[in-house]
C-alpha cells in the first residue's frame, strides 16, 4: 500500500473542502424515493475479474426493470473509461476508484434509484468504507465466489494470461491479493448454480429486506 500517496491525497481533499458549506435541497432523498415508489438500495458486487459479476449485474438490472423498478448500474470497466480513466490500478489508485464509486452510488441513492455496482474491489477496507459512505442500511454485498482457477480457465478478456506473462502487473488473483468477503449479504456461486437461480436468490433476498 503506497501510504504516502493515501495521505497525500487525504489532505488535498481536505485542504479543497475546508470552506465549502453543504447546500440543503427543497426535495428530500425520501421524497425522491417516494415518487418512485421503492426503497433505494446498493447492490455491491465484489469478485474476481472473470467471475460473472458484469454477467449477474446485467441480469440482475433486467429482473428488476421487469418489475417497474428504477435502476442505475455501475460497471467496473465503464467507469474506468470515463469518470476514473485517470487512475491507474496500484493500491492507492484502487482505494481511490472504489472511494469515488461510492461517492457516485450515494448521488445515486438519494436520487431515489436501486443502483447495481459490479466492482473487484478486492479490498476488505475499501468495501468497508463504501459501506459507511453508502449507509449500512442501503448496503447490501454480494459476493460472486468463483474461485480463481475457474476465472482463469474463463478469462474472457485476456488478462489472466497477460499478467501470467509478465503484461500486466498489479493483476488481482495474481500479484495483487484478493480478500473475500468474510460475511456477504448474499453469496453467489457461478458454477454450481444457474444465472436464473442467482438472480431468484437476489431477489427474494430484496423483497425480503425493502420490499422490492
Amino acid at each position: 500500500m503506497h501510504w504516502r500517496a493515501l495521505i497525500v491525497r487525504f489532505i488535498k481533499v481536505n485542504r479543497m473542502s475546508k470552506d465549502l458549506v453543504f447546500h440543503a435541497t427543497a426535495i428530500s432523498a425520501s421524497a425522491r424515493a417516494q415518487v418512485k415508489g421503492q426503497k433505494p438500495a446498493v447492490i455491491w458486487l465484489t469478485g474476481l475479474s472473470g467471475a460473472g459479476k458484469s454477467t449477474i449485474a446485467n441480469a440482475l438490472e433486467q429482473a428488476l426493470v421487469a418489475k417497474a423498478r428504477h435502476t442505475f448500474l455501475l460497471d467496473g470497466d465503464n467507469l474506468r473509461m470515463g469518470l476514473c480513466k485517470d487512475l491507474g490500478f496500484t493500491d492507492a489508485d484502487r482505494v481511490e476508484n472504489i472511494r469515488r464509486v461510492a461517492e457516485v452510488s450515494k448521488l445515486l441513492i438519494d436520487a431515489g434509484l436501486i443502483v447495481i455496482t459490479a466492482f473487484i474491489s478486492p479490498f476488505h477496507r475499501d468495501r468497508a468504507m463504501a459501506r459507511e459512505v453508502i449507509g449500512n442500511d442501503a448496503f447490501v454485498e454480494v459476493f460472486i465466489d468463483t474461485s480463481l482457477e475457474e476465472c482463469e480457465r474463463r478469462d474472457p478478456k485476456g488478462l489472466y494470461g497477460k499478467a501470467r506473462a509478465g503484461q500486466i502487473k498489479n493483476f488481482t488473483g495474481i500479484d495483487s491479493a484478493y480478500e473475500a468477503p468474510t460475511y456477504p449479504h448474499i453469496r453467489i456461486n457461478t458454477v454450481t448454480e444457474e444465472l436464473s437461480e442467482s438472480i431468484a436468490r437476489v431477489l427474494e433476498y430484496l423483497d425480503k429486506r425493502f420490499g422490492q
